[in-house]
């Protein structure tokens, strides 16, 4: 695991400042404080930070090919590189080291672009081919590891692993895309290809971009995408026994290390089957740990200590306060974007104490998504058997008028709460999620903003976003179409962004068995009945788990992994939310509705409202504009508490 930086002349060959390239590798130190170190060549500078996982004797990076003539900087794994080793070596290439960096070279000068199509894995790489003059970029094809880039109005171009090795080059305008504020106040993190800034991309998930020098910067390509066949026609039994299978598979390609490794252990049905393929694959007991919380609302340790207990594993657990909030200014200057999940907080925790113990760290993230895991999933199936009863002409004034007139009663029963739902179901289907799944709805960020910002905008929505996916989806399935714009948006933006960023702030190695590109092709072959069956998510995969864990753990609610926001509010944050959601900096935007934004600090220290999610992606963003906005441009983003 590492971090990449690089800086292109695209127009021809002009020097490149070793200072300011160091410093942008700098910047990234902490993705690997093993290594650090650079290549510089005519107009062409690329530098890398090393955390050593894989061939730790002979694995530094940049690395090149036989001649010199290609060269690269890697963040992430090759898992089947061991299987590309021989066929490379029967294309007449000479291997120097025994690493996986090296595979990607190799790949490059036989395949070309499509050496991305025999890569399993997780990647983001930046290759220079210096007799073709191309530089050629790509990011693995779930999005699990980050790659940003910015073309500058000189005709440079900036690359990094985190938009902080961009910003510490200095030439990168920090001009916020009113876009980008959209998506966020919608989704609660910019969604790809944006960024905060106008000037700088994200590479979306399974895309990736070839740049010839003297030529157009194009556009970037596709090069894999899901599709939601739903046609195999497997029975339950098998489906299980192959799920095993394949999940067994997925984690012993994922168990290859030259360093201390583990698992996070949550509790959770996703987290603890990857603990009990690793307990089946390993003869050593696997090292495991657990954040556990002094709030038993939101305490699930007893579950991980049911896991731990009947696989033997050498667990640890950390209790955290119910009051860690001290991680408000560190997280922004770590995500250098606005980010408004604050389960980013126990992330950061649980990876610190994996730190500790391990380098490398195996989660259950990505299951909830392939597997039909959310509760939300649940109901929009529910609202879905509604629309498909009555006609849109019917819907839509109807159910947009309940809507209006229904009061927004958090204080009352779920089953009561039907506001949400009254709106969902004046919409069609893909805006109906997108109005669920967002923290402020469309009604609320009309009422935030302010009549200039919303000018702006020019009409742009953050439904966008999920009507671009949508048309690409291919299904019309109404769980599979809402899993392919989870695994398109929520997935990257939020799961993500939040275990690379966290993770790689303590130097930790995160592995997402569950996101192997091979396993979520097969499942989704699978009919959308054996994910969701009844009222039961991961139907089939609880049931092929029922030989390895608990079923107090199989069958429980989900829980999440969350933090007592709405009492931190009303209680210890108190004036601190206030001061900065009604304070000069987010008021001298000129963005902001004020009146509205005293509505909502007053109304919910009040009691009368819950409005923790819309007041933290405030707090959260105010924070964004102070510790990254508000800094001058060389002066480091500096990661840590």
């Amino acid at each position: 695991m590492c971090g990449i930086t690089g800086i292109i002349d695209i127009r021809g060959s002009r020097e490149i400042d070793r200072a300011v390239l160091q410093r942008m590798n700098d910047s990234q130190r902490h993705r690997g404080p093993d290594d650090g170190r650079l290549h510089i060549e005519a107009g062409i500078g690329l530098g890398h930070r090393r955390l050593s996982i894989i061939d730790i004797a002979t694995g530094q990076q940049p690395l090149f090919n036989e001649d010199g003539s290609v060269v690269v900087v890697f963040n992430g794994e090759i898992y089947n590189y061991q299987q590309l080793i021989p066929e490379l070596l029967t294309l007449g290439h000479v291997f120097h080291t025994r690493s996986d960096t090296e595979v990607i070279v190799h790949a490059w000068e036989s395949w070309g672009a499509d050496c991305v199509l025999h890569f399993r894995g997780m990647f983001a790489f930046a290759l220079w081919d210096r007799n073709q003059q191309t530089l050629f970029m790509a990011r693995d094809r779930l999005g699990v590891k980050p790659l940003y880039y910015a073309l500058l109005d000189d005709g440079v171009l900036l690359l990094g692993s985190e938009l902080k090795s961009l910003l510490a080059h200095g030439g990168l305008r920090r001009d916020i895309d009113p876009r980008g504020v959209e998506e966020y106040f919608a989704l609660g993190y910019v969604a790809e290809p944006r960024t905060i800034f106008k000037q700088a991309h994200k590479l979306s998930p399974g895309h990736s971009l070839m740049i010839r020098r003297g030529l157009a910067v194009p556009e970037p390509l596709a090069y894999w995408d899901v599709r939601f066949s739903l046609k195999n026609p497997i029975s339950v039994l098998d489906a299980q026994a192959e799920l095993v299978q394949r999940l067994q598979e997925s984690v012993r390609l994922r168990m290859v290390s030259e360093v201390p490794l583990g698992a996070f252990l949550s509790g959770g049905v996703d987290s603890s089957a990857v603990v009990a393929m690793m307990a089946e694959l390993s003869t050593e007991p696997v090292n495991t740990c657990s954040i556990g919380f002094d709030d038993p609302a939101f305490n699930e340790s007893q579950f991980a200590q049911q896991v731990a207990d009947r696989h033997k594993t050498r667990h640890r657990l950390e209790i955290v306060g119910s009051d860690d909030y001290d991680l408000i200014d560190t997280l922004a200057r770590l995500y250098d974007e606005p980010y408004a999940d604050s389960s980013a907080i126990p992330t950061y925790r649980v990876c610190e104490l994996a730190r500790k113990h391990v380098t490398v760290a195996l989660s259950g993230d990505g299951g909830d998504e392939s597997l039909g895991g959310y509760r939300r999933y649940r109901m929009h199936l529910m609202e879905e058997r509604l629309r498909s009863v009555l006609p849109m002409a019917v819907r839509c004034p109807l159910f947009g008028l309940l809507g209006k007139l229904y009061p927004k009663a958090d204080w009352a029963p779920k089953v009561l709460r039907a506001k949400t739902t009254f709106e969902g179901l004046a919409r069609n289907s893909v805006e109906s999620y997108c109005h669920s799944v967002s923290i402020l709805r469309a009604p609320m960020r009309q009422a935030l903003f302010s009549p200039g910002f919303k000018s702006e905008l020019a009409g742009y929505n953050a439904q966008t976003v999920f009507d671009r996916h949508a048309m690409n989806a291919g299904t019309d399935d109404p769980l599979a179409l809402i899993q392919y714009l989870d695994l398109k948006t929520y997935l990257v933006g939020d799961i993500n962004t939040k275990v690379d960023r966290a993770s790689m702030a303590h130097s930790l190695e995160v592995r997402e068995p569950l996101m192997d590109h091979e396993l979520v092709e097969w499942l989704a072959t699978l009919p959308s009945s054996l994910k969701i069956h009844g009222q039961e998510g991961k139907y089939i995969f609880k049931k092929s788990m029922e030989r390895y864990l608990p079923q107090d753990v199989l069958y429980r609610p989900k829980m999440g992994f969350s933090v007592p926001l709405a009492s931190w509010f009303r209680g210890p944050l108190k004036q601190r939310v206030r001061a900065a959601v009604l304070g000069e900096r987010l008021l001298t935007t000129g963005w902001f509705n004020p009146a509205y934004l005293r509505h909502l600090v007053d109304a919910h220290q009040s009691g009368a409202r819950d409005y923790s999610a819309p007041l933290w992606t405030l707090l959260m963003f105010e924070a964004f504009l102070r510790n990254v906005v508000d800094k001058q441009a060389n002066e480091p983003l500096v990661v840590g508490v």
